[in-house]
């Protein structure tokens, strides 16, 4: 039987478990009896919660109505100590709040009525109430709301952000991590359980935190309470780092020159599993309290392991697990073997098989750096015919790809192009030396890793390096408008989604994330005006010689004229360039329907500018 390449609406569907798109963003949660797992997923392409057995079988949903599930927070849901409840977050009025689900009845109601937006909860031990760090007054202090009455007593009142607290397992303490007003610094806090005698056990120094608290993570208290871990760059690595609950100097815990996340000590305290990422690859380990005997559990050859979580037994580890050419499914490990077996399979019938798999490659760029990227080659291509090709860059900067699904890699690839996605400098994942490279540099150093990719593909025999564009969103967006106004000629066509051109005009348009990140990669503007214009494309537009289409989205929150703005920069100088909005979406296109609409748009205008001779 023929093979058939899957269609842009079939990649669009593919979705996995989790609450990002093409799964991510949480974490399975064990039922206190071991025998199911709770999972956020868009099955049938509303988000909700469902009920996964263990042993394998039909899910059975649990929310009770469909609701927007907020995702920046971390948990998304998660199981009371006792069974009892699932607390989950919802968006009401704007607001995200906690909702229970009360497991016998299936009843759901709003447990919290704070009035704007939660940055991650946890049980108390005893379940008898939630602690919640939430924005109810103009900065994220921490709450201890009563279950199931929704009684709120507020624990911290500094005007720095407060979030991720935990309890101790004794129950006397709550521990939580205090940023600076920078967001760079962070504090581990222990405060008495009903609040007041608060006291710092941990500091931790330059790890800029754009997701205000979720990126350095929650401490990580182990059973017996007497050991924190949290994440820190102190090594020139982002690893875990151990201190006594009551303060003391951290040490190391399993030292690895590769980025760790996820940590989970094993019900009885005795193993703790982490993952480590190498090159977008992220492998599950697992190794004693100490942080000795450090082992892989699962090893992709390509994939990503994600959000580990022991069973009440300590037997068995649930995990999430991707690739490229696979969807995110939930998977269990047992410990003991290392045997993993497969619990969902989300991927759309008749796709498996069908989805390509990249190559991973390593080139050199113009100072000797070495740049990692995937490779997708076509699959409608004829025999010694040259083909093609798109860079696509990933958002960030401070971000990367994995080895992971990638809907536009996969829909450009079956439309006949070579596609290089890079991690160039300023990258996650390669340490913090790297990812410093293009501080007060964006568009420069990091284009030049971009330029270099393209000559590498130039370099290869079965491409047609004269026909070479560049994509990609949010600084993917950026580094492609740098491309068109930095690099003149270097790319016949270029496809900006949500890019900023103008990080002076930006300065006063937008929300407190984006204005942290540019005084964390720029400076302060007051002092350093000309790194702004430095890294703004949009003052060297009448350099542009590249055909350009414009994208982003409008309608709703977060918002930017950004875009607008270069399109008007580029028409005053006559350039080529094209412009179209997608409605209903803030500045990002997210939704299904437009984003099928903004593939075909971008595939259609690299087919008119690299297809055909200009």
């Amino acid at each position: 039987m023929t093979e058939r390449t899957p269609t842009l609406d079939q990649l669009l569907a593919i979705e996995g478990l989790g609450t990002g798109p093409y799964g991510g963003g949480d974490m399975a949660r064990w039922s206190p009896d071991g025998r199911e797992l709770l999972v956020a997923a868009r099955l049938g392409g509303e988000l909700g919660l469902w009920l996964v057995p263990a042993a394998g079988g039909f899910p059975r949903r649990v929310t009770t109505a469909p609701i927007a599930l907020q995702f920046l927070a971390s948990p998304l849901q998660s199981f009371s100590p006792d069974g009892r409840w699932v607390a989950l977050l919802s968006e009401v009025n704007g607001a995200t709040e906690l909702w229970l689900w009360a497991a016998e009845s299936g009843h759901q109601a709003q447990l919290t009525h704070l009035g704007n937006h939660i940055a991650g909860y946890s049980w108390a031990r005893d379940g008898q109430s939630l602690l919640v760090a939430a924005n109810a007054r103009g900065s994220y202090d921490i709450y201890r709301v009563s279950v199931p009455s929704g009684a709120t007593q507020r624990l911290t009142t500094d005007t720095r952000y407060e979030v991720s607290p935990v309890e101790t397992p004794d129950g006397t303490r709550v521990l939580y991590v205090r940023l600076d007003e920078h967001w760079v610094d962070h504090e581990i806090v222990s405060v008495a359980a009903g609040g007041g005698d608060a006291q710092v056990i941990a500091n931790d120094t330059d790890f800029f935190d754009y997701h205000y608290g979720r990126t350095f993570g929650v401490p990580v208290v182990s059973p017996d309470g007497s050991t924190v871990l949290f994440r820190s760059h102190r090594s020139g690595w982002i690893n875990y780092w151990a201190v006594p609950v009551g303060g003391g100097e951290p040490h190391q815990y399993c030292p690895q020159a590769a980025d760790q996340s996820g940590a989970t000590w094993s019900p009885d305290g005795r193993q703790l599993a982490f993952l480590s990422n190498t090159n977008g690859t992220v492998a599950l380990w697992c190794c004693d309290a100490d942080g000795s005997n450090a082992h892989v559990l699962v090893a992709p050859a390509q994939g990503v392991c994600a959000a580990p979580a022991w069973s009440p037994d300590g037997a068995t580890i649930a995990f999430f697990r991707s690739a490229p050419d696979d969807t995110q499914d939930l998977w269990l490990v047992e410990v003991a073997s290392g045997t993993a077996r497969r619990v969902t399979d989300t991927l759309p019938v008749g796709l498996r098989g069908q989805l390509l798999q990249p190559e991973k490659i390593t080139y050199s760029s113009f100072d000797g750096l070495p740049i990692h990227a995937y490779v997708y080659r076509p699959t409608a291509s004829a025999a010694n015919q040259r083909v093609p090709a798109v860079l696509h860059i990933h958002g960030g900067p401070t971000s990367q790809f994995y080895d992971a699904f990638d809907p536009l890699a996969q829909f450009l690839a079956m439309r006949g192009y070579a596609v290089l996605m890079p991690n160039i400098r300023g990258s996650s994942g390669y340490g913090k030396a790297f990812e410093d490279l293009n501080n007060g540099d964006w568009g420069h150093g990091d284009l030049q890793d971009a330029i270099a990719g393209a000559n590498w593909l130039r370099a290869q025999p079965w491409i047609d390096g004269a026909h070479i564009g560049i994509t990609g969103t949010s600084y993917g967006g950026c580094l492609s408008m740098s491309a068109v106004c930095n690099a003149p000629g270097e790319f016949q066509a270029a496809a900006p989604h949500a890019g900023y051109a103008d990080w002076v005009f930006v300065m006063g348009e937008q929300e407190r994330r984006h204005l942290q990140l540019m005084r964390y990669e720029f400076g302060e503007f007051e002092q350093h005006p000309e790194v702004y214009r430095h890294c703004s494309p949009i003052y060297s537009v009448r350099q542009a010689q590249t055909p350009t289409l414009v994208l982003h989205g409008e309608g709703l929150l977060p918002r930017s004229d950004d875009s607008r703005r270069f399109v008007e920069a580029m028409r005053r100088e006559y350039k080529t360039v094209e412009y179209k909005v997608y409605p209903g979406e803030c500045y990002y296109v997210r939704t299904r329907p437009n984003l099928r609409q903004m593939y075909s748009d971008i595939a259609a205008f690299f087919d008119r500018y690299l297809k055909t001779e200009q």
